[in-house]
């Protein structure tokens, strides 16, 4: 513990586990919940019975080779057992009943009579016979005689029945052994999922490890939520499927599975999870269902394994306890403590409540987003009284000193209402400028136009009308007189 707090500081606390290593408590003091029904168990169990079937029983005599082999252990081998048993029984007893009929039972010992199968005088040797030709044993002492032509027919139809037996019974066992949900017993899931913080974000954490040296390729990793609810038109889904992002844009979920990993989904605005408060947790019922899929290195077969959480086996404000340490030469995973979390500090607010209290607590973004509308408008009539400028000779705008006059006036003429929103994105210094007592924005505006307005004024009366017809276009009219140079020069030009 002491070593903890020095390396993660005071504010942390270990979660201890129990003896037995099966499990972990949460030290908030609060009691358990009643352990409900869970859709998936911890081993990866679908907890899914289907029943009623009627007439699609039927459908699983169609794919017989795949019923077989999803069955258990104890009927495979029951299976297989009798299968073999009434195959040899059947057969022996076809080789019986030839000698029978042939008489072969009575004159075996006779040296002068060729019988169909020698040295078959009952029912045993008749047996011991089938079971040298199935399995090929050979001995030498009983065989087939040319003089028996049913017998030839019988010894290929017991050949080839006894392929097609061979290859069903044998390959399904062989398919059963071989099955990679063994595999699965190797890749670790963490008994409990954690929401902390991380680079800044909420975010719901899980740990992967595998067990084997031998890697899993092309592994990849995806989270479902089991959460029941009702539609806007009154329907209700008791098990709703809904995707939980583990990294899909970013690649993330493609793992490296290596060394143990902490999965983790980010908790958003477009996560299931965004109402999701420590409060909620206890009255919410969901279930994250944990899928991990690749291929196993040593057979190229594809694997599976599978874990869930329920709402009480997510822990608020925890994160996992590291395991991997630099040793001599090679890093080393400490499995002992794979399941162990540790408390840190966390909000208890979901990502919805902290969103809207980082929105009330910002005063300047109200205003600025409540006259997007406005301000928009502004920027229009900027930009079209920037085209009305731009129509101007420039040799009047140089004169005049007056470029950029129609933004300029529209900037300074604009309302009391529009100002006072615009004036909170404006810096502090400019803002406690504005504010001093005896500069009143209308003040300000009045003499701002005033200045700008007399010099152009007196410029645009005496021109000619061809410069008159075009400044016009913008709305404005200007009276005054030019100096006789300038009017003189604009009237050859012009007229």
């Amino acid at each position: 513990m002491s070593a903890l707090r020095r390396k993660f500081g005071d504010d942390y606390q270990v979660v201890t586990t129990s003896s037995s290593g099966s499990g972990f408590h949460q030290q908030q003091g609060s009691a358990h919940k009643k352990k409900r029904q869970r859709f998936v168990d911890k081993n990866g169990r679908c907890n899914v019975q289907h029943g009623n079937l009627g007439s699609e029983t039927s459908r699983y005599l169609s794919d017989l080779f795949t019923t077989l082999v999803d069955l258990k252990w104890r009927w495979n081998l029951f299976i297989f057992i009798l299968t073999y048993t009434v195959a040899w029984l059947f057969m022996a007893s076809m080789w019986w009943v030839i000698a029978y009929i042939r008489g072969d039972l009575n004159r075996a010992h006779d040296e002068k009579y060729t019988p169909c199968v020698a040295n078959v005088y009952n029912f045993p040797s008749a047996f011991l016979f089938f079971i040298e030709t199935e399995a090929t044993i050979g001995y030498g002492y009983r065989y087939i005689t040319d003089k028996c032509p049913e017998g030839i027919i019988l010894f290929l139809f017991q050949s080839i029945l006894g392929s097609i037996v061979d290859a069903f019974l044998i390959g399904c066992m062989f398919i059963k052994m071989s099955q990679p949900k063994k595999r699965a017993e190797t890749l670790m899931f963490s008994e409990h999922a954690a929401i902390s913080m991380r680079d800044g974000k909420l975010t719901l954490m899980f740990r992967v490890g595998n067990l084997r040296n031998s890697h899993m390729v092309s592994a990849q990793i995806r989270c479902k939520l089991l959460k029941s609810r009702q539609t806007p038109e009154g329907e209700f889904l008791p098990l709703d499927q809904l995707e939980l992002d583990v990294g899909f844009s970013t690649g993330a979920d493609q793992l490296f599975l290596v060394s143990p990993l902490t999965i983790c989904h980010v908790i958003d605005s477009k996560s299931p999870f965004y109402d999701l408060s420590q409060r909620s947790m206890q009255t919410e019922q969901f279930e994250i269902v944990v899928i991990l899929e690749g291929i196993v290195e040593t057979t190229g077969m594809t694997c599976q394994a599978r874990t869930s959480y329920t709402e009480d086996e997510v822990l608020w404000g925890h994160r996992f306890f590291p395991v991997i340490s630099l040793e001599e030469g090679f890093f080393k995973v400490d499995y002992s403590q794979f399941h162990a979390t540790f408390e840190v500090p966390t909000p208890p607010y979901s990502v919805k409540e902290q969103e809207e209290m980082l929105l009330m607590s910002s005063p300047l973004i109200a205003p600025a987003v409540g006259n997007s509308k406005e301000r928009n408008n502004s920027i229009e009539c900027l930009d079209g009284l920037d085209d009305i400028g731009t129509k101007i000779p420039s040799k009047l705008q140089k004169m005049t000193g007056r470029e950029d006059f129609p933004k300029k006036l529209l900037r300074m003429s604009s309302t009391t209402s529009e100002k006072a929103y615009s004036m909170g994105d404006l810096p502090m210094k400019l803002q406690r400028i504005s504010s001093v007592p005896g500069n009143s924005e209308e003040k300000l505006i009045s003499k701002t136009t005033k200045m700008l307005s007399d010099p152009m004024s007196q410029s645009m009366a005496d021109l000619p009308p061809k410069l008159q017809k075009l400044s016009g276009e913008g709305g404005g009219r200007m009276e005054g007189n030019l100096p006789r140079k300038l009017r003189k020069m604009n009237s050859d030009r012009f007229t």
